[in-house]
């Protein structure tokens, strides 16, 4: 009878254990998060902070470990608890509670006050196999559902003019006008940033919002929330890298061209920039003065017109302004880079610019130029990289012109992302690229010279660049008017992926649609408009082909085009201590600084979808004119139309005041209340722009570049209506003393009520330091009038050496 028993009650014993582990999945905890086998996969999270949470979903019989290019943070040991009730298993932090449906392997984010963030759409985790160059992979794809009504942002940059990133499908792979991130950010107050390198789809319908990629051992994704979208923001700044202070002079005006074809030409543009009295801080050789396009990207002035570059490097600096200089991701085969990544099979074969080796357009195919694309995953092909461009330092140039960072990929063909990088296949890895390479200078730099903070002009980026001191442009994009509105929202979405510098080449790269552009008045008038909205940007820098883009070129002082572009440039300057302090907000408080609408007026139904105003900084609302006005046809219509410039009636702009702040007009003091839609008038010398209610807005001197003069006489504007507070920061300027805590705060704080202004001890100290300085301070208001002549209002003078002050007026 025992041994009859003794199999029975083995068996009753594993189908207990069966029905068990049915009932109560499986947990594996650890300090940092837990792993959960579900049906048809495994599930990690892991808890980064108490609001960012990362999940890995991989099949049961694979391990799952990537390492992220991206983000270079690891989890961290903070409270959670766990709990398991049936199928569901939940991980809860002090403001997040995730919550895993076994059955069906769907998560659930709910925010601990009970708010629904986000759903996973049950069963909607897919792998499937998929032949990466030979190697035995997965495609990999997650479904998410969204409310009907939920905006959501980011994705990179896109020339779609929209903001509310719903209904669409997106090929995610780097292009030159197109920059992908696959982070969003909802208005809900969360992000997802799908960490995944390889080209993906992201799908916005209504059944479903999706990520699909086509490489990837497993799902590898985070979820940050935050009470709104700085705090999303801050979160994916904590994962993938703080940003870097730039220099102040790289918050001036940058002129260049397609290109300075001599070492003297770039010199003389900045010389009659000065004699004209037009401040300027920076200037910039393109591409080819390394000579032939077999030695693309040579890293040497090979050219003969360039012969004595130090002197010319020497000139400008003596000038006062600073040059940046064209670099790229490619080599031509004289070169000596081409040879020394060659022998370390470091060089991918596709074709890229320029595919001929003659320089004639349209480019002669017969003659190819062997310019190859580098690995830049691969350590020891950066190292060469910066072997090369370190003599280019030693020169004196004050920043690089990464070009082609995305890099170009040209006559594409499916098979060319089997090459092989150092990671593995380039499909693997492709979106990356820009990362790797924007990253293999800054971090050679930091190692060689903290004396000169680092400055990268790049055509595109990845999650995580803008810890390398990087600000991306918008590509080379075609002139228009729809062009210059669509760049509004492309920037907006670039900057809520959590990277902060972007530009766009104001007037457009090619001009092919005008004809004579420069005496053409509808081209004339867009350059201007455009230059307008570049002013509100992270980076002011005129730049183009098919015509030059210099300030004279435009005419001659007492002439509306060139009066209204000086206009603009000097009002960027004037604004500089407002920038930079910004900029440290950015770098210290995880800021952003051309901020989408969403940003600051979320609760706000009307602002969430406006594709064509900002915010710049938290003070200024921008409302750019992104239409013909002023430009009349006199010809015919098309390429060869004729347009001529009719000032004689003043035209308009409809602008919306986002609610919940009272609005003062920039230009005349006027209150306006918010949440309404007015109608601005916009003759070609002004753009509608508008200061938030209880602001403090610091003015610089009148200078001709960006460090001429001390800021000992700052004019202090405060726009009533609302309390308020502004933190002046000043440093050394370009160094990464400030990293070391070598820079001061001076925090001004209005009480509107009280009509009073608190100027607080001022806190830190650097060499160079203002110990004692004047303030002159304006309370704006109607009567007195604003933006265009703040010298005609009456200042209230402060003298300040660094100890408390209240001043009532």
């Amino acid at each position: 009878m025992n041994h009859f028993l003794k199999p029975c009650l083995l068996l009753l014993s594993l189908l207990v254990i069966n029905i068990t582990h049915s009932q109560l999945p499986p947990v594996q905890k650890s300090p940092t998060g837990i792993t959960v086998a579900c049906k048809d996969h495994i599930t990690e999270l892991q808890v980064y902070s108490t609001g960012t949470i990362r999940v890995k979903k991989y099949p049961k019989e694979k391990t799952f470990d990537p390492q992220s290019l991206s983000v270079i943070t690891k989890p961290a040991s903070i409270p959670f608890s766990t709990k398991t009730k049936g199928d569901i298993v939940t991980l809860k932090t002090s403001e997040l509670t995730v919550s895993l449906d076994t059955s069906t392997g769907a998560l659930l984010f709910t925010a601990n006050n009970g708010t629904v963030l986000l759903k996973e759409q049950a069963g909607a985790t897919r792998f499937t196999p998929f032949n990466d160059a030979g190697q035995s992979t997965l495609s990999v794809q997650q479904s998410f559902l969204l409310d009907a009504d939920e905006a959501i942002y980011g994705l990179g940059q896109q020339q779609k003019g929209k903001m509310i990133q719903r209904n669409l499908s997106l090929k995610m792979i780097q292009d030159n006008t197109d920059d992908y991130v696959p982070f969003l950010l909802s208005a809900k107050g969360y992000g997802i940033f799908w960490d995944n390198y390889s080209p993906t789809v992201f799908k916005d319908e209504p059944a479903a919002t999706s990520f699909s990629s086509e490489v990837g051992e497993g799902i590898d994704y985070y979820f940050i929330k935050g009470n709104n979208a700085d705090a999303v923001i801050a979160g994916m700044r904590t994962l993938t890298g703080a940003s870097p202070m730039l220099p102040l002079w790289t918050f001036g005006f940058w002129q260049s061209k397609e290109r300075y074809k001599t070492q003297d030409e770039p010199v003389e543009v900045v010389r009659r920039y000065r004699q004209l009295g037009v401040p300027l801080d920076g200037i910039i050789q393109d591409w080819q003065y390394w000579s032939s396009n077999y030695l693309w990207n040579a890293m040497e002035f090979l050219n003969p017109d360039f012969g004595n570059p130090k002197k010319m490097i020497s000139d400008i600096h003596g000038l006062n302004a600073h040059m940046a200089i064209s670099i790229w991701n490619s080599f031509g085969p004289e070169t000596k880079q081409y040879h020394e990544l060659d022998s370390i099979k470091a060089l991918m074969n596709f074709g890229t610019w320029p595919l001929s080796g003659v320089d004639k357009w349209p480019p002669l195919r017969e003659y190819p130029s062997g310019v190859k694309v580098y690995d830049p995953y691969n350590p020891l092909a950066r190292d060469i990289y910066w072997k090369y461009l370190r003599r280019m330092h030693a020169l004196g140039l004050d920043a690089w012109w990464m070009d082609s960072s995305e890099p170009d990929h040209l006559d594409f063909k499916d098979e060319d992302l089997n090459n092989k990088t150092y990671l593995g296949s380039f499909r693997k890895v492709r979106n990356a690229f820009p990362l790797m390479t924007v990253g293999g200078v800054y971090t050679h730099q930091r190692q060689v010279d903290s004396s000169k903070r680092i400055f990268i002009l790049t055509r595109s980026a990845f999650a995580g660049q803008q810890r390398y001191g990087a600000n991306t442009w918008s590509g080379d994009v075609t002139a228009s008017w729809n062009a210059l509105r669509n760049q509004i929202s492309a920037g907006l979405n670039f900057s809520l992926t959590g990277i902060p510098y972007w530009n766009s080449d104001i007037g457009g790269f090619f001009l092919g649609q005008f004809r004579k552009p420069l005496a053409n008045a509808d081209y004339r008038e867009l350059y201007t408009r455009w230059l307008q909205f570049g002013t509100f940007c992270p980076m002011m820098r005129s730049h183009g082909t098919d015509a030059p883009r210099e300030i004279y070129q435009f005419g001659s002082k007492g002439e509306p085009v060139y009066d209204a572009i000086e206009k603009y440039i000097r009002l960027r300057y004037s604004l500089l201590p407002y920038i930079y302090s910004t900029a440290w907000d950015v770098s210290h408080q995880h800021s952003s600084m051309m901020r989408a609408l969403v940003m600051d007026f979320a609760l706000d139904k009307k602002a969430l979808d406006i594709n064509d105003q900002f915010m710049f900084g938290r003070s200024l609302l921008v409302a750019p004119v992104t239409e013909r006005q002023y430009a009349k046809a006199t010809g015919v219509n098309g390429k060869d139309s004729i347009y001529t410039a009719d000032y004689s009636v003043t035209r308009s702009r409809q602008v919306y005041l986002p609610a919940g702040t009272n609005w003062i007009d920039f230009w005349t003091g006027t209150s306006l209340t918010g949440g309404q839609t007015i109608a601005k008038e916009t003759p070609l010398s002004i753009v509608p722009l508008y200061v938030k209610a209880g602001s403090i807005l610091p003015i610089g001197p009148d200078v001709q570049y960006a460090t001429e003069k001390k800021w000992d006489d700052l004019e202090l504007r405060i726009y009533p209506g609302a309390d308020g507070e502004f933190v002046l920061y000043e440093d050394e300027n370009d160094n990464y003393n400030y990293e070391r805590g070598q820079y001061s705060e001076i925090r001004f704080s209005w009480n509107d009520k009280k009509k009073q202004l608190t100027i607080t001890d001022r806190s830190g100290q650097f060499p160079g330091m203002l110990e004692k300085r004047q303030f002159r301070i304006v309370l704006v208001n109607e009567k007195q009038g604003a933006g265009d002549q703040s010298t005609g209002i009456a200042a209230r003078k402060v003298e300040y050496a660094g100890k408390k002050l209240v001043i009532v007026f």
